[in-house]
């Protein structure tokens, strides 16, 4: 969970009809919970949150305003989390989203107060808030609002080392997808999609896989299917493991033998939700 304010720190005001306001993001407080444990991070120091959007839309779904502050490029703020801008009195729809990206990777596509995605590119560790906002004056104008996790996390761990050929480990989702409703926190695609990451190991040690989903509904059951490919692309290991359990803001786990054979096996899960969600093939 994330925890925006949004404070106005202007004296004067705007004559014009607009209102000036003043964005602030203060003790961006995330729940992490990774194997069970959990911490609280400021925005400042959670490397995770590499991007925030921010957008207002008009009553008749109009973008009256939006912005993106991407954490690496430091002509795009003056201070990570403070937004300053002015709108016009209104009735609106107040959208911010906390995201990760990879480098070279662009801002989530934000078009209106239901609608976002990642588009071709792996959906990432995401925080979103809605929020009716009203004004009425030109006075300045403090808000506040919550950033809640709205994805689900699967990691693939692999039991056994990798070997010499194997390149990528490919990620094939029967279900959820990479587009998402932001006022909701669900999936507005629900087809799945596929993810191919690069093996990061070495020869002969454990691989971990991750990938980010949204769920159509707040618990979803997805088949995974896996594939460790090598430089061709051809696939040198598959696994299928069926009606795994998800659930928004949480990280389910894929534990087994990914490298030493090739055929599918039986497999078990275990669908506990206190913590993790552990499943071994």
């Amino acid at each position: 969970m994330a925890v925006l304010l949004l404070a106005g720190c202007y004296k004067d005001k705007d004559t014009s009809g607009s209102a000036k306001v003043k964005v602030q993001i203060n003790d961006f407080s995330i729940s992490q919970e990774e194997m069970g444990a959990k911490t609280a991070t400021d925005v400042a120091d959670y490397s995770g949150v590499k991007a925030i959007t921010l957008a207002f839309y008009t009553s008749t779904g109009d973008e009256q305003y939006k912005v993106t502050q991407m954490r690496a490029d430091a002509t795009t703020y003056t201070t990570f989390g403070e937004f300053d801008l002015s709108l016009p009195m209104g009735s609106y729809t107040m959208v911010v989203l906390g995201y990760g990206l990879n480098e070279g990777e662009p801002a989530i596509t934000l078009t209106s107060p239901t609608s976002a995605t990642f588009g071709d590119n792996p959906a990432r560790e995401t925080f979103v808030a809605t929020q009716a906002v009203n004004i009425t004056n030109t006075n300045d104008v403090t808000l506040s609002a919550t950033l809640n996790r709205i994805v689900s996390k699967l990691k693939i761990h692999s039991t056994d080392g990798c070997t010499e050929n194997a390149v990528n480990v490919r990620t094939t989702l029967s279900a959820g997808g990479k587009a998402f409703n932001p006022s909701t926190g669900l999936a507005t695609s629900n087809t799945g999609f596929i993810n191919v990451l690069p093996i990061q190991s070495t020869v002969g040690n454990p691989t971990n896989s991750i990938t980010y989903l949204f769920l159509a509904t707040d618990e979803q059951t997805v088949n995974v299917t896996i594939d460790v490919l090598d430089a061709g692309g051809n696939s040198i290991s598959h696994k299928e493991v069926s009606g795994v359990p998800f659930k928004r803001n949480r990280m389910t786990v894929l534990t087994g033998s990914l490298y030493s054979s090739g055929g599918n096996g039986s497999f078990q899960v275990e669908t506990e939700w206190l913590t993790d969600a552990e499943v071994n093939f």
